[in-house]
């Protein structure tokens, strides 16, 4: 991984650099593995992220800004207890585990000084934050509790004595000399990004393998010199915090890759760095997980429409046959006296067509010659019918599908309000029970929150993310000049620019945060259609979020995340 020990090393020295001596004014606890201090240093409020989430577990600094829960969990109570006014008087480490240590001092209830560690543990699904009583060494709580059950060798339980995970033994990187390298590597036996990796602290499989490539060909003259050239920009913190993306894939750590063959973005500090790349990561991560049955019904909704669509198309070709019985009627009606109960067909002359010649007429036998003319005539109305009312419920189906298209895409981007929104709507259009019967007006009649954008000439955008919203935007909070886009054809967002005359450059700011928030945020050259509010009407009974609109122009534009991230409010 990599944030290894190291990185953590790396992050520690930052945030230690920023936060030394500052005051933690509020802590918050906005989602189930995420605590975020506000801490008062140098003059400006800093927010400290510290997450344990099992794929995204990390500390850092961030400028996202979070929802918090009306009722703040137990776990972030106690921290306020004993953390909020205190202040922080160091950011360590314990050799070089993935683990940080806070060290903070302040005055209890009492009003005698009392010290504190908070320790955040950062090890994959088993990272852990831990809030110790640094005199006794007694655990106070922990955001997760492990029991001796569960791990034998420690337990992280209220009122335990606070233990270090099992040292692993190995020697440190940043006090090795060329010779310990040589004595640690067996050059015979391969596998040389391995061996650095079991024996030296602190090292990721990410940064050994840098440390081979480096080397060229890792022998005993090469493989030294990469390692220890490596290790002295460690030792001065002389770092070009950087993203690699290769193939799709996104990658990071303290300097470019260069084992990775790609692209790659430099960052001026760790924090900002670490918020690009996980930028929507979690976000996505926890909606997958309280969205998975709503984007199961969802999808599932889409699927049995489509099914529909196909099945409706065969009975329409059935129905284009309407013509036909109606002529087999007329025709055996010309012909009765030559027709017999028993025949099970009979060829008459098609008088209604002088090239056709002859017709043959399938009949039933067990029907007589009026009953069976009848027959056709009762097809010939049915059909007719039916291809009135079939047409009518593709031209349905076709509008569910793309009904439930649109949210899909809007799952997709959505935060996990924007989920509690998708699910209301669904609720209002019958296609989910309402569990919840007792919400008061309040909350049904909550106004939708926009995601707010800055273009580069400070002018502001406003985007729905879902069909509460974007209806909202449009039919209320946008005023009738102002500048209304959308993707062509394509399921996305409704945007719109507060502005009469916004320059050219703010369009295509805005189309790109439509092309983004839309079905095509993967796709180049997006087609986006601009008009002002005044052209944009939304059809009695339609669904919701769907609107018509005229007088458009088209931009092209090729999303672009970066972007997105520098224009959010």
């Amino acid at each position: 991984m990599s944030f290894d020990g190291l990185f953590t090393r790396a992050i520690g020295e930052e945030l230690s650099h920023l936060l030394r001596g500052g005051r933690i004014n509020k802590i918050h606890q906005p989602f189930k593995n995420e605590i975020v201090l506000v801490i008062r240093a140098g003059g400006k409020n800093h927010k400290l992220l510290l997450s344990v989430h099992p794929s995204y577990a990390r500390a850092q600094l961030t400028n996202e800004s979070y929802e918090n829960p009306h009722e703040p969990p137990m776990f972030c109570m106690l921290l306020r207890k004993h953390l909020e006014g205190y202040i922080l008087e160091d950011i360590g480490q314990f050799g070089l585990e993935r683990m940080l240590v806070l060290d903070v001092k302040g005055r209890n209830e009492l009003g005698d000084l009392s010290s504190k560690q908070l320790i955040i543990e950062i090890m994959g699904r088993h990272s852990n934050i831990i809030l110790v009583d640094k005199t006794r060494n007694m655990i106070l709580d922990s955001i997760k509790h492990v029991s001796y059950a569960v791990n034998s060798y420690r337990a992280i339980l209220p009122g335990q004595e606070y233990k270090l995970p099992p040292a692993q033994n190995k020697a440190n990187p940043l006090e090795a000399t060329e010779e310990d390298v040589l004595r640690k590597i067996d050059f015979n036996a391969g596998k040389i990004d391995r061996q650095l990796v079991e024996h030296f602290a602190g090292l990721s499989p990410l940064l050994a393998k840098e440390i081979v490539f480096e080397a060229g060909i890792a022998n005993r003259q090469t493989l030294p010199k990469a390692f220890i050239s490596r290790m002295k920009e460690m030792n001065s913190h002389h770092y070009e915090p950087s993203i690699m993306s290769h193939n799709g894939k996104e990658s990071f750590y303290l300097f470019p890759l260069k084992h990775t063959v790609g692209e790659y973005q430099s960052y001026t500090t760790i924090s900002e760095m670490l918020d690009r790349f996980y930028f929507g990561k979690a976000e996505r991560d926890r909606v997958k997980q309280q969205g998975n049955d709503l984007e199961r019904l969802i999808t599932n909704e889409r699927d049995k429409n489509r099914k529909k669509i196909d099945k409706l198309q065969k009975t329409l070709e059935d129905a284009q046959n309407a013509e036909e019985y109606q002529l087999f009627g007329e025709l055996l009606t010309s012909n009765l006296y030559a027709v017999q109960k028993g025949m099970t067909s009979i060829e008459v002359i098609n008088y209604y067509d002088e090239n056709a010649g002859t017709v043959t007429i399938v009949l039933d036998p067990q029907k007589s010659p009026s009953d069976n003319a009848q027959r056709f005539f009762t097809k010939y109305q049915k059909a007719k019918t039916a291809r009135k009312i079939v047409q009518e419920q593709i031209e349905n189906a076709n509008e569910e599908v793309l009904y439930f298209e649109t949210l899909i895409q809007q799952m997709e981007t959505a935060s996990i309000k924007d989920i509690e929104e998708i699910r209301q709507e669904l609720i209002e259009e019958g296609y989910i029970r309402d569990r919840q019967k007792n919400k008061s007006k309040k909350q049904l009649n909550a106004k939708p929150v926009l995601d707010q954008y800055v273009s580069s000439d400070g002018t502001e955008i406003l985007v729905g993310k879902n069909n509460k919203q974007n209806d909202y935007l449009t039919n209320k909070a946008a005023a009738r000049d102002e500048i209304w886009l959308h993707t062509k054809d394509i399921p996305g967002s409704h945007v719109v620019i507060r502005s009469k005359n916004p320059s050219n450059t703010t369009i295509l700011e805005a189309a790109n945060i439509a092309s983004y928030f839309s079905k095509a945020r993967s796709s180049s050259s997006v087609p986006v259609d601009y008009t002002q509010v005044r052209h944009v009407k939304k059809p009695n009974g339609a669904k919701p979020g769907f609107v018509i609109y005229d007088n458009q122009q088209t931009v092209y534009v090729t999303p672009d995340e970066n972007l997105i991230i520098q224009l959010k409010k």
